[in-house]
């Protein structure tokens, strides 16, 4: 920095970016040091306006009950249940964090932003069927998962989900779980009043139409922050010991102008959403589920299909998708030169091999890009067998970038899920992934506390506090049935949601 460069802001803490999870790390710390100062820098005219918008992400409030992806089959036949379990804790980790913000702190009202909508598994043939039976033997077991519920009764299935078996083939085999726990989350809502409590505060500021360009080490060994103010179009300065990039995919390109080592061979592979959405407030009105099937053969996990109800602004709406397609931007407002500019030196090999080693994804999204209406009809008809093509629109939603890492034996892998980068002293972290995203935010921000405050996570202070705001914290959810069920039981009653019958 030079020296006539004027610093508009210092403080201990600088969150990049005003989505779900800079709104969940902001809270967790200003309630663990109510003394910090912190700035945050976001390059729209809002918070939650890109993957935290509620039309531009599922919503599911994604626990495992009903994606198929997170329970891969071995090639013994067995259910691997690792994933689901971890995600349905994190899960309830997160509902522990949202209770505490809507009961206790009394932030939000637990209606705005979460509704009980019962979370269905769908398949349709006999391998399939095989496959879901044995996923529910599986999962039943786990305390995280009592109350799911099979059946390959027709009559059950048709009284659960009318508009999937109205005008089935009588004779084809099919099954379904169902569980009641399951609920729909609008992020936008949640993540927007975090901010608001934020702002209440006079040592936290949230600065938008910032659109950071460059942040490097200082020799007081702060971080320096330049960004554009989109409004003025003049360049500012800003200086913060601890960094935090949560701008979802334009997190990569930030991370790798840090230089810290361990952002080496990171890359990203930039995929584009879509919905369809029901304009026949008749047809919304007949369904109240979220349905997730298996994603076909061969296609990647990104493209399972699910028919789902979405409460957003109080209205209830329904979607179906997502539908992928290529793009080379990172955001959905942002550039199309944002692959090429996030090319490296040290990651150009990894994304190279893991393109040549996920050739079939490409040739998916092509696919999907050069789709017209008819045929997204025709793969919801699997789902809504008397669906009519002129109930329904088709709408963008957010944009994802899939981590791309140096792997020793191939090259580079394409990862389907979150990754936390974080340097070796603790001063900066950064976020990249996709789904599950949001819905286990608070678990992985604790995982940025632990790397970054590890010190301060080990003082009776933040420990009591973090048992405060997240009761099952340092204890084990999926190894404790007892915890899950007491947690449950609390989050459930805070939050207003559906009580498990006994």
């Amino acid at each position: 920095m030079k020296e006539k460069d004027t610093i508009r802001t210092k403080s201990d803490v600088i969150l990049i970016g005003a989505g779900i999870m800079s709104a969940t790390l902001g809270v967790l710390l200003k309630e663990l040091n109510p003394h910090l100062t912190i700035t945050v820098l976001e390059r729209l005219d809002a918070a939650a306006r890109e993957s935290s918008n509620a039309w531009n992400n599922a919503g599911t409030g994604h626990s495992a009950f009903c994606e198929l992806n997170y329970t891969i089959e071995n090639e013994d036949g067995s259910i691997q249940t690792k994933k689901a379990l971890q995600i349905a804790e994190s899960f309830e980790i997160s509902k522990e964090f949202w209770a505490y913000l809507a009961g206790i702190k009394q932030i939000i009202d637990p209606e705005d932003f979460i509704h009980s909508i019962p979370h269905y598994s769908f398949v349709w043939g006999e391998e399939n069927v095989r496959f879901l039976q044995k996923r529910y033997a599986a999962l039943q077991q786990h305390e995280l998962f009592r109350g799911l519920v099979y059946t390959e009764d027709k009559e059950t299935i048709s009284q659960w989900l009318p508009l999937v078996m109205k005008g089935r083939d009588p004779n084809e085999l099919v099954a379904a779980t169902k569980m009641d726990l399951g609920t729909d989350v609008n992020f936008g809502t949640l993540t927007r009043a975090m901010f608001r409590y934020l702002e209440s505060f006079s040592d936290v500021h949230v600065h938008y139409f910032e659109d950071v360009k460059d942040l490097e080490r200082s020799e007081n060994g702060n971080w320096h922050l330049t960004s554009i103010n989109l409004q003025t179009h003049e360049k500012e300065h800003h200086e913060a010991k601890f960094v935090f990039i949560g701008a979802g995919g334009g997190s990569l390109p930030l991370l790798e102008k840090s230089d810290i080592p361990e952002a080496e061979g990171f890359g990203g592979f930039p995929v584009s959403g879509q919905w369809l959405r029901c304009k026949n407030r008749n047809i919304i009105k007949e369904h109240f589920a979220k349905v997730y099937g298996k994603a076909n053969v061969g296609s990647p996990p990104m493209s399972v299909p699910h028919l789902d109800t979405r409460i957003i602004e109080g209205k209830k709406e329904l979607l179906f998708g997502p539908y992928a397609g290529f793009t080379t931007k990172f955001l959905k407002k942002g550039s199309y030169l944002d692959l090429v500019k996030s090319l490296e030196f040290d990651n150009i090999f990894p994304m190279l091999s893991a393109g040549m080693h996920n050739l079939p994804l490409t040739k998916y999204l092509i696919s999907q890009a050069l789709q017209s209406h008819e045929d997204r009809i025709e793969a919801l008809k699997e789902y809504f067998p008397e669906v009519k093509s002129e109930d329904w629109e088709l709408v963008v939603a957010g944009q994802r970038v899939q981590v791309i890492k140096k792997d020793e034996e191939e090259g580079g892998v394409l990862e389907f899920g979150t990754e936390v980068v974080s340097s070796k002293d603790g001063s900066l972290a950064a976020l990249l992934g996709a789904s599950p995203g949001a819905s286990t935010s608070v678990a992985i921000m604790l995982e940025v506390l632990s790397d970054c405050f590890p010190d301060e996570m080990q003082t009776k202070q933040w420990k009591e506090k973090l048992k405060i705001m997240i009761p099952s914290f340092g204890e084990s959810m999926k190894e404790n049935p007892d915890l899950c069920s007491i947690s449950r039981k609390r989050t459930e009653d805070l939050l207003g949601l559906q009580t498990l019958v006994t």
